[in-house]
């Protein structure tokens, strides 16, 4: 492995450890403060107790006085309101109604006119369990509409209309005692994970021309996957702003808030592989998001706490006594090709990369993955099956990346030679100029090893991003890794040490694969007595697998299988290429003719710039002694 290839490496691993160190710093500052409000909230909770315990003792009839009638007490008093009908909607008792297609179960309660659960069928938890994006008692989403005083639909039991419901769609009513009513209406359309709500507001005394109806949409969203720290890092809260290019977030395993006075087309809480998304037709004018993530102790299991306050605005022109808002919502899995197919921007929730590496995922590996497919079952045959295809199309940036290397190792003899003429550190640029001039006659360009490197950089990130994030991989077994979503822990311990609680087998693999590359790159290439040569092999050969280790550790199995085949087959393609393509004999008779000939070879923009930079050394050299 050249130099240029190891500077180009080098700055991957120092580019992807900050990102990496970043986020970790980020979630361990955020679980530490939690800690403490946790530890104040107990140490308060305590002193309060005994507190209580101390005034029991000393007052035990006023305590048993105060005890008999927090027995006889009965539920909290409701709110009296102005409007009859609502205090009795605001006594009611709740009813459930269950909506039911071949991908979703959705559970609707009176209370509030509102989704109470909603299960995704035919995909599983890590632990076995049903996946419900919205759970039964931890979501809640409600109406503030200002008639003229505030009507909060959470708060008042809605009557059920059987009449006009069905199979596929309920309605439910809020009626008041001036003859309006507010209507919620949710169909649960045919084989989709989509719902359809339209919110009619009928004969309710608006005082002005236009108004808004506020929207709060809260949910706890549960754990479903294997790593909590990967799991973390792809959840978020996306905000998609009309013909944007694509949403902004919050989250991503922090904690979050953001407000807007513009308009939004639609917000998604989004899990790992799964997400709920909110969308106006009419956009919202408004809105206040935020995200919080549950500590991995917590004995809930839930992942993360998402808010979202909106405004719609109501057009109410006079005469008119019924206006009807529409909203949409999607409960479903982040399928690339089923979001896309709403045409309204879901699939860029999916975390593909930037412009260049999202082009490249989104045409050419999504394409192909699908493809393959569709005649192969083992996902880990279809990541061989990729892995092979793209060394096929990056093979003639990666030969001359290779054959530059080869020439290089051939060239060994004449590098020590060099390397012994030009022992001392000052004379590094002579050093660095005769070296220029073997590689001229060599015929081997000094870029040849590290811009190949650089144009498969949108490749490697590509792939970088996109098995963490495809769905097609979650749960799919393949050899000893259970599920080439999450890491394949061969050992696992309770304790975190240097970050890790386990040991994943294929980047544990993956690593060695690329200190063994290293090891034969680098069996024949001389450093003479420059010591930032050999530090820089000694990172390439020892710290670059380990940062890889650590990185991949956590993250999918899927994507350390397949840098260990890309290493693997790069492995194999360099002996080709050394044993059969790029002969030293050939290389070293080509330099021994240019020597024998002793023409002088043309000088290249690099060696000119360095040997202007050699003679202003030595005019600075020279009047240093000129000035003692």
């Amino acid at each position: 492995m050249d130099k240029n290839s190891i500077i180009g490496f080098v700055l991957i691993a120092l580019i992807m450890m900050g990102f990496m160190g970043y986020q970790s710093r980020q979630q361990r500052k955020q679980q530490e403060y939690q800690a403490q409000l946790d530890s104040i909230a107990a140490a308060e909770a305590y002193a309060q107790w005994q507190q209580d315990s101390i005034w029991r003792a000393e007052h035990p009839q006023e305590a048993a006085k105060a005890d008999s009638l927090s027995q006889q007490a009965v539920a909290p008093v409701a709110p009296v309101y102005s409007d009859s009908l609502l205090n009795l909607a605001a006594r009611a008792e709740e009813k459930l109604i269950t909506l039911s297609n071949e991908k979703l179960e959705v559970v609707f309660t009176t209370r509030g006119a509102q989704p109470y659960s909603v299960m995704v069928k035919d995909y599983f938890t890590y632990e076995k369990d049903p996946v419900y994006l919205l759970q039964a008692g931890k979501s809640e989403l409600g109406y503030v509409v200002y008639a003229p005083s505030a009507i909060d639909t959470r708060k008042f039991t809605f009557q059920y209309i059987p009449e006009a419901s069905s199979d596929s769609t309920v309605v439910m009513r809020l009626p008041l005692q001036e003859g309006g009513y507010i209507e919620q209406k949710y169909t649960l359309l045919k084989d989709s994970y989509s719902v359809n709500e339209t919110l009619t507001l009928v004969n309710l005394p608006f005082q002005r021309s236009s108004g808004s109806v506020d929207v709060y949409f809260d949910a706890t969203l549960p754990r479903m996957e294997k790593g909590y720290k990967n799991e973390t890092q792809y959840s978020r809260l996306n905000y998609y702003f009309p013909d944007d290019n694509k949403p902004a977030n919050i989250g991503n395993g922090r904690k979050g808030e953001k407000r807007f006075s513009n308009n939004i087309e639609w917000f998604a809480f989004q899990q790992q592989f799964f997400s709920a998304i909110m969308r106006a037709p009419e956009n919202f004018t408004f809105g206040d998001f935020a995200i919080d993530f549950v500590p991995k102790e917590d004995a809930s299991h839930d992942l993360m706490n998402c808010h979202a306050a909106m405004r719609s605005a109501v057009n109410t022109p006079r005469g008119v006594q019924e206006v009807s808002l529409p909203f949409e919502f999607y409960f479903g899995p982040n399928d690339y090709k089923g979001l896309k197919a709403y045409n309204h921007a879901y699939e860029k929730v999916i975390p593909l990369g930037g412009k260049i590496i999202g082009v490249f995922t989104k045409y050419v590996i999504i394409p192909l993955f699908d493809w393959l497919s569709k005649f192969i079952s083992s996902y880990g045959i279809i990541i061989l099956l990729m892995t092979i295809f793209i060394k096929i199309v990056v093979l003639p940036f990666a030969y001359k990346s290779y054959s530059s290397s080869a020439k290089m190792q051939a060239l060994k003899p004449y590098m020590d030679k060099i390397n012994a003429k030009y022992p001392k550190q000052e004379d590094a640029m002579k050093k660095q100029q005769e070296t220029m001039a073997l590689y001229k006659k060599a015929g081997v360009s000094p870029m040849g090893g590290c811009l190949p490197m650089l144009l498969q950089m949108p490749i490697l990130w590509a792939m970088f991003r996109f098995f963490p994030a495809s769905i097609q991989l979650r749960q799919q077994p393949f050899l000893w890794a259970e599920d080439l979503s999450a890491y394949d822990d061969i050992i696992h311990w309770g304790t975190s040490i240097l970050g890790m609680d386990h040991i994943s087998l294929f980047a544990l693999l993956m690593a060695l694969s690329m200190f063994f590359y290293s090891k034969i790159t680098m069996q024949n290439q001389s450093t003479g007595n420059d010591p930032n040569a050999k530090m820089m092999q000694a990172m390439s050969l020892y710290m670059m697998p380990i940062m890889m280790f650590f990185i991949c550790n956590s993250l999918s199995s899927g994507l350390s299988y397949y840098y260990l085949l890309s290493n693997l087959i790069t492995m194999v393609e360099t002996f080709i290429i050394r044993k059969w393509i790029v002969k030293p004999d050939a290389v070293l008779a080509k330099v021994a003719a240019a020597e024998k000939e002793n023409k002088p070879m043309p000088k290249s923009k690099w060696q000119q710039r360095l040997e202007e930079a050699q003679r202003l050394q030595r005019e600075m050299e020279k009047q240093k002694k000129g000035r003692r």
